[in-house]
């Protein structure tokens, strides 16, 4: 019983920060992407291929707060923008997320695709999201660590609040581990689906009294 109640803490805990909330700000800075050219008129020959119209390197963007601290940074290795779908493809996409008195968070992956609506954002390989242990003030959450979610494949529809995934997730914390293939997050509903084969472990001296 003490395990299971440690293990619903844990997943508590990913709801709360919920990656989805940070990855939209993946969404609003990819704007500022397509605001850099003016994509070239349509080619009216039946041939309209899933090419690049426009390639950045060292691709880099941020927003800032009110202080001029930043709030949201989004980097990667290359942008490549596909006027047939706008479309925007990364490569080694990093995203930061800093909020005044909250632990900071951040997600990589080794690839990343923004959908032309700006509706859908999936990442692909190696994808590893984390939130920082906590400072200050908030003692109990920084004794307990950083939580960190890691998956191949992993879609977002920030809008929605929702995030899933058919692959292996893991998501680990210093009191602990649990393993699934499957993961649905509701960020609007607070729940998180383990879909299946679930698994975990507590440290014994982690458990709760």
């Amino acid at each position: 019983m003490a395990r299971a109640r440690a293990s619903t803490r844990l997943v508590d805990r990913l709801v709360s920060w919920s990656p989805v909330l940070f990855l939209g700000s993946l969404a609003a800075l990819t704007y500022w992407l397509d605001a850099q050219v003016q994509p070239p008129p349509p080619r009216i020959d039946g041939n309209l291929r899933h090419d690049p119209d426009m390639v950045i390197e060292q691709f880099r963007a941020q927003s800032f707060g009110a202080d001029g601290g930043v709030r949201q940074s989004l980097a990667a290795a290359s942008a490549r923008h596909f006027p047939d779908d706008g479309s925007v493809d990364f490569t080694a996409p990093a995203i930061t997320l800093t909020e005044p008195a909250r632990p900071k968070v951040s997600l990589e992956a080794a690839e990343g695709t923004l959908s032309g609506d700006r509706e859908t954002i999936v990442l692909r390989g190696k994808v590893r999201a984390t939130q920082e242990a906590a400072s200050g003030r908030d003692k109990v959450q920084a004794a307990q660590g950083p939580v960190t979610l890691t998956t191949e494949w992993l879609r977002l529809q920030p809008k929605k609040g929702r995030a899933d995934t058919d692959h292996p997730v893991t998501i680990e914390e210093p009191r602990g581990i649990i393993r699934s293939v499957g993961l649905v997050l509701d960020n609007e509903a607070h729940t998180l689906k383990l879909t299946s084969r679930v698994s975990g472990t507590i440290e014994p001296g982690h458990l709760p009294k």
